[in-house]
């Protein structure tokens, strides 16, 4: 699985109805884990980003389908980061001779 940074900022609608922000957090993990993905951990946080989420999801399109459908329900605006585990970052670095 790749994981993923999600950054996430509320739009207008979004804070005008942020008490059902915590289901609409469920929704999305559960809309995630039906794509083939799971949240390993999320956060609320202060400020650039209101909110902080780290998933893995099976590919790349899984990651732009999942955004893209948070996105277009209208109450929150993502940045999606593509994360390459300490592992991975060495053998980058390796492979530049």
């Amino acid at each position: 699985m790749t994981t993923y940074i999600v950054l996430v900022n509320w739009t207008e609608q979004g804070m005008r109805t942020v008490r059902e922000s915590p289901r609409r957090l469920d929704d999305a993990k559960a809309l995630l884990k039906e794509m083939g993905g799971e949240f390993k951990a999320f956060y609320l946080t202060m400020g650039d980003c209101d909110m902080v989420a780290v998933c893995e999801a099976p590919d790349d399109a899984v990651a732009a389908r999942f955004a893209l459908t948070l996105g277009a329900e209208g109450n929150v605006r993502t940045r999606t980061l593509k994360a390459f585990p300490e592992e991975a970052y060495r053998e980058i670095i390796r492979s530049l001779g």
